[in-house]
């Protein structure tokens, strides 16, 4: 697959929590910056719980050079602490934001006002204008929550309507859920991009734990092949590389607009992937 200028590639991180983890994340971050991405987007934990961690490690990412998108979401917050959190890191260049509901803290219940994406992304349009782009969430398979498929369609059509400029999709391995899913946003009437997200194959048991929890369906016969390996871990790996690796051909085939991988804050095997398909540029 030859090397397409248009299609936009970006890698997500999780902000580390030791000093240990920040050094590695940074060499992860120079590693994977060989391929020219749109962007690094930093995950926010429940409630803003990383907060700091997390506009540590995108400020970090800027310093290289490099554009940085940090995830957001209200939590436990106040409109004043979003509104200040997000003019600091306008003052530091950044013009991208991942708009999320996220999670309210474990143990906060119901204490806190559940401020939903759609009303994230009207608060930023409301006090900054167009000065940021903004990402929101899709579910090809559908959020866990939802009530029903045409249902949760409606929501993502709502962050649009908010003033959302692209979506980036929880992953799948199952291509055909993607594009059933474009197909029935285009007759709603969605015209923005929507990025399939990439989860690259390393630890399968942790993969299907997080995936039962989070509703991303892994195809039987995917995981009756990965079971198969028992306590190989270079037979899952490698497997998992070359099942992605067609993933990611058979979307960019049909017309995805670029490629968003959950890297785990590791480089392999997304590099290797991504090498795979050719868009590893001239080196």
């Amino acid at each position: 697959m030859s090397n397409e200028q248009d299609l936009r590639l970006s890698f997500e991180f999780f902000p580390p929590k030791t000093a240990a983890g920040h050094e590695k994340l940074s060499h992860v971050c120079d590693r994977l910056a060989e391929f020219a991405p749109a962007f690094f987007s930093v995950t926010y934990g429940a409630g803003g719980s990383t907060r700091d961690n997390t506009k540590g490690t995108v400020f970090s990412i800027k310093e290289k050079g490099l554009q940085a998108a940090p995830h957001l979401s209200f939590g436990g917050d106040s409109e004043a602490d979003i509104k200040a959190l997000l003019s600091e890191y306008r003052a530091a260049g950044i013009d991208r934001i991942v708009a999320l509901r996220g999670d309210m803290p474990s143990g906060m219940g119901g204490a806190s006002h559940l401020v939903y994406a759609n009303q994230l992304v009207e608060f930023i349009r409301r006090h900054f204008n167009d000065q940021f782009h903004l990402e929101v969430a899709a579910y090809p398979e559908i959020h866990p929550e939802a009530k029903s498929y045409d249902a949760d369609i409606e929501f993502l059509q709502g962050k649009f309507d908010a003033g959302a400029n692209s979506a980036i999709t929880q992953y799948f391995y199952n291509p055909d859920a993607y594009f059933y899913f474009l197909e029935q946003c285009r007759q709603r009437g969605i015209t923005q991009p929507i990025y399939p997200g990439i989860m690259p194959i390393t630890n399968f048991k942790n993969l299907a734990r997080f995936s039962d929890n989070c509703g991303a369906e892994i195809p039987r016969w995917l995981r009756k092949r990965m079971e198969s390996f028992g306590d190989d871990k270079d037979a899952v790996k490698a497997l998992g590389v070359e099942l992605v690796t067609e993933l990611c051909e058979t979307l960019l085939d049909n017309g995805a607009p670029g490629l968003h991988f959950y890297t785990m804050n590791q480089a392999e095997p997304t590099a290797t992937i991504v090498r795979n398909l050719g868009l590893a540029g001239d080196d």
